[in-house]
């Protein structure tokens, strides 16, 4: 170990971007089932600034408990540095990747070291580089989970069903809502790899971006509504959600489902009149999941865009970026 302590970004209180601060802290010691990460890169995704913020945004009862001051991050690609004696599966020196102990804000990765467990965590794809792992973790399980295998039995704090994805194939025609965007991006290439015919919906900047990763029909929703344009869809996975994604019933046939990322407001009695499901669900950390999409991601089925990094010291810029929105892919914080 080289010395005791490491930089970390920490919340000391909530608000934007000049809240984040760059500390120094004791290196975390492994616990049982834990390996300890020498981070390399770090994945920024909208639960950081949603505890940036205070989670003003989530309702109360579900709100996540957490103490200041707090490490925020999730997403870690990094070099195993240590071991706990009951871990198997990691040795010190394998490179790893992973989404960090979601749903709960204990993530701590904006910072130099982190302790993991072991079972959040995969061998990192050796085709790809820390700064495109780091990307992926929570953005791609996060699409992985709605559209493909939810792959646990946990309740979603949203709704009392269990989620179930559509089968999706070369018959089914897929709307992504936010497709340039983390989740976005992921969901438009993995329903092109079951064979779906996707439309995807971003702004008109981002048109060649997914064009190239496969759509087949692209709408800018600064020119034309997607709702009046489009009808007979199977399924839209709504990267956006929230307040307005009800209008997107109206895209979908007799039998066609919604997936909103962020829940929104829908009306039962809409819903039933016009046949359709709304479901989701809240993404969780799952190492197994994420060894299986190391695999795609190593063939280079799935590919990571990066939209920015950022160093991590330098976090409040990554933050500020975010809140400018229209992003391409993922911001990474880097840590030499």
């Amino acid at each position: 170990m080289p010395t005791h302590t490491m930089r970390a970004v920490r919340l000391h209180e909530h608000g934007g971007p000049e809240v984040l601060r760059d500390d120094e802290v004791p290196i975390p010691e492994p616990g049982p089932g834990e390996v300890l990460v020498r981070v390399r890169a770090v994945g920024v995704n909208p639960p950081d600034w949603y505890l940036r913020d205070g989670l003003t945004n989530i309702p109360p009862e579900t709100r996540p408990k957490f103490d200041l001051p707090v490490i925020p991050g999730t997403d870690v690609s990094g070099v195993v540095e240590a071991v706990a004696a009951d871990v198997e599966n990691f040795s010190t020196g394998d490179e790893v990747f992973g989404l960090l102990r979601f749903p709960s804000f204990d993530g701590s990765a904006y910072a130099e070291y982190v302790a993991a467990p072991a079972s959040d965590l995969a061998h990192k794809p050796t085709g790809i580089d820390h700064i495109h792992a780091a990307g992926a973790p929570m953005a791609l399980l996060t699409a992985w989970q709605f559209l493909i295998e939810l792959g646990h039995d946990h309740p979603s704090p949203f709704q009392a069903a269990r989620h179930r994805p559509v089968p999706l194939d070369p018959d089914t025609t897929v709307l992504v809502n936010g497709a340039a965007g983390g989740v976005g991006h992921f969901a438009l290439q993995l329903a092109k790899w079951k064979g779906a015919h996707v439309i995807a919906v971003a702004s008109g900047a981002h048109e060649s971006f997914l064009r190239e990763l496969g759509a087949d029909e692209f709408i800018d929703y600064t020119k034309g509504r997607p709702e009046e344009l489009v009808h007979d869809v199977d399924l839209v996975l709504d990267a956006v959600g929230g307040r307005n994604s009800n209008r997107f019933l109206r895209t979908l046939k007799r039998g066609g489902a919604l997936f909103p990322v962020f829940f929104g407001e829908y009306d039962d009695e809409e819903t039933a009149r016009l046949g359709v499901t709304v479901s989701g669900t809240q993404v969780r950390s799952n190492g197994a999941q994420l060894a299986e999409l190391g695999r795609l991601l190593d063939s280079g089925t799935v590919h990571v865009a990066i939209d920015s990094t950022f160093p991590l010291a330098d976090a409040r810029a990554a933050h500020e970026r975010a809140a400018r929105g229209h992003i391409q892919g993922k911001i990474v914080l880097t840590v030499a």
